[in-house]
């Protein structure tokens, strides 16, 4: 038996291996290849199976894998869980390199809602993919990983800035926040210094690289910690918590032999609104879903009848108490860390979640024997959104929002509760099973 701590480590590893979406989806693969899951192309016919395992990949960046059931799929529809890959940071700008008095400056935007004053004076570096041309003159990419600390964004001393601790840190996000990469030597030009650093860690020649896309992170790896390391921190748990949950619970065997046609989906573009073609507002979702019943189903009605008979769980983290900051929640509906998993309602629709949705999420928490807590967020504060309002309305399929209560949402370093996540897992394994 696995125990919430092993659970946890495991995340911690998958998460210090995913530096970026396209890296994620890279460690899900790999996390797949000992399962017999064959991986299909978008471009070529499909030829599935019942009880057959696949899985399809778009830009590189989102995922979806499924697992074809012995159920007739009319009848049973599809069972879904939905996350995302991408979390909100510093993304380097395509002029790179910005020379300020013989230093050299990596240029960023913003990606999302980072907390921004938690990127100042830690240890960071690069990682995405590069695009480049081959030996053949064709468009190629390759994962790129640095793993040395390459990159700072040190604080203005106090003596310079007397107000910080009165009224926060404020950084002008196109002056303050190019980061600091090495000093100016010998009459470098700082595009082909950064060029050549992408070309050795790629193993290609600088020449070749025609664009990129590439992620600030964090070196530090993930910890636990708490009186009785009852807590875990990391980057990045907003949401690869959501997808290690969900891919650990598919990859449980019995869950493996269940009758129903299973799908996990990981999409890129959450953050920035989803709308992309590898986001959960494009074609991705819909064009897999269909092609699966084109190959298991005799006409669209049957199609339509299985979006009719299927369910969501979009998964994405809610915001857990904060005893410091009281008057930030709702005193009716503040959730607690290591409480379990967490259902979102808001009748404005920024969560799916509705009172059968909300139901049927409780009862398979309470047969896996997982507590569950439900959030609505304060009146008077604008709240968050998730892919599920998006999927549920482009599949009309019913859907809730849940999520595992975590601490510093959107900084560079969050942190959650161990039991939670095995909570979580628990529960997506009883939705899958349907027992």
């Amino acid at each position: 038996m696995i125990t919430a701590r092993e659970h946890v480590q495991s995340l911690l590893n998958f998460i210090d291996v995913s530096p970026s979406p396209w890296h994620a989806v890279g460690s899900v693969e790999a996390l797949l290849s000992d399962y017999q899951f064959i991986k299909l192309d978008e471009k070529t016919t499909w030829q599935l199976q019942v009880g057959g395992r696949y899985y399809v990949v778009r830009d590189d960046s989102s995922i979806i894998i499924f697992v074809l059931g012995q159920k007739p799929l009319a009848e049973t529809g599809f069972k879904i869980i939905g996350a995302h890959t991408d979390s909100p940071g510093l993304r380097i700008k395509p002029k790179t390199t910005n020379e300020n008095e013989g230093w050299l400056r990596l240029t960023v935007d913003v990606y999302g809602g980072p907390i921004l004053a938690t990127f100042t004076d830690r240890d960071l570096s690069l990682a995405g993919r590069i695009c480049f041309k081959n030996g053949q003159d064709k468009v190629a990419t390759k994962l790129v990983h640095f793993q040395d600390v390459l990159l700072r964004l040190p604080n203005l001393a106090i003596h310079m800035n007397r107000t910080v601790n009165d009224e926060g840190l404020k950084l002008h996000k196109n002056n303050e926040l190019p980061l600091l990469l090495t000093r100016v030597v010998d009459g470098q030009l700082p595009q082909d210094y950064f060029n050549g650093l992408l070309a050795h860690q790629a193993g290609i020649d600088s020449a070749d690289i025609l664009s990129w896309d590439l992620n600030v992170y964090d070196t530090q790896k993930g910890a636990f910690w708490g009186g009785n390391q009852e807590f875990y921190a990391d980057s990045q748990l907003d949401n690869l918590a959501s997808c290690h949950a969900a891919i650990t619970a598919l990859l449980d065997e019995a869950v493996l032999q269940a009758d129903n046609t299973l799908v996990c989906g990981f999409f890129d573009h959450e953050e920035v609104g989803s709308e992309s073609n590898r986001g959960a507002d494009g074609s991705f979702l819909p064009d897999v879903l269909e092609r699966i019943a084109i190959a298991m189903l005799a006409d669209k009605s049957d199609y339509l009848r299985a979006l009719a008979n299927s369910f969501l769980i979009s998964a994405d983290m809610a915001h857990a108490y904060q005893p410091n900051f009281p008057l930030a929640y709702d005193a009716d509906h503040k959730i607690v860390v290591n409480n379990g998993p967490v259902i979102k309602i808001n009748p404005s629709q920024r969560y799916s979640s509705e009172s059968i949705s909300t139901g049927l999420f409780a009862t398979w928490c309470e047969q896996a024997e997982v507590p569950y807590q439900k959030y609505s967020h304060r009146c008077d504060l604008p709240c968050g959104t998730t892919i599920g309002p998006i999927t549920s309305a482009k599949l009309g399929i019913r859907s809730v929002d849940v999520g595992n209560p975590m601490w510093a949402m959107h900084s560079i370093r969050e942190s959650a509760g161990v039991f939670d996540h095995a909570y979580m897992i628990a529960v997506m394994r009883k939705f899958f099973t349907g027992l």
